[in-house]
């Protein structure tokens, strides 16, 4: 586990040349929208309670950014996982 502070897209841009894992980035709003130029896919839970407030998906400037949808799957609970890659 890597903790940054300073210049987050440099660093993924460095992991992303060498072999391993993915990278996975679970929440932080301000942080995704610093990484948006390097994210390929979004795995998206949605949830079908309403609760009115919550932490954007990507805090920061409105930069649209198309993604497609790859692969999806539905619970009995009304929950969906979609799974999109970048266009």
């Amino acid at each position: 586990m890597e903790i940054v502070a300073d210049a987050p897209a440099e660093l993924v841009r460095n992991l992303k040349k060498q072999e391993g894992m993915d990278i996975w980035l679970a929440g932080g709003g301000k942080l995704a929208a610093a990484l948006r130029d390097e994210i390929d896919q979004l795995i998206i839970k949605h949830n079908p309670v309403v609760i009115g407030t919550g932490i954007p998906l990507f805090d920061g400037a409105f930069t649209p950014t198309g993604f497609l949808p790859a692969a999806r799957r539905d619970f009995g609970s009304g929950v969906s996982i979609v799974t999109y890659t970048r266009k």
